[in-house]
């Protein structure tokens, strides 16, 4: 699962805690990145980012799912799990 988030951006910092707890919550079972659009623009710019926060999940690289705005840790660790 990769975060595109922005530091100046109020709903990726209320997401912050959660893509945190998260991670640590599926310690083992997914890998859980973070990309700051502002520092990786090309990155951002390659999968379409066009809104913030931005969620994408992959499986064996390829994109299954993606969401924007912000999402409860349940439906995040909800969607991870369907595809795991």
């Amino acid at each position: 699962m990769v975060d595109f988030y922005a530091d100046w951006c109020g709903p990726c910092r209320m997401m912050e805690p959660i893509v945190e707890e998260l991670s640590k919550s599926l310690n083992g079972k997914a890998v859980i990145a973070k990309v700051d659009v502002d520092k990786a623009q090309n990155t951002a710019t390659s999968f379409g980012i066009t809104s913030i926060p931005t969620i994408i999940l992959f499986k064996n690289g390829v994109e299954v799912k993606r969401v924007q705005g912000v999402r409860d840790q349940k439906t995040l660790e909800s969607m991870i799990l369907a595809e795991v």
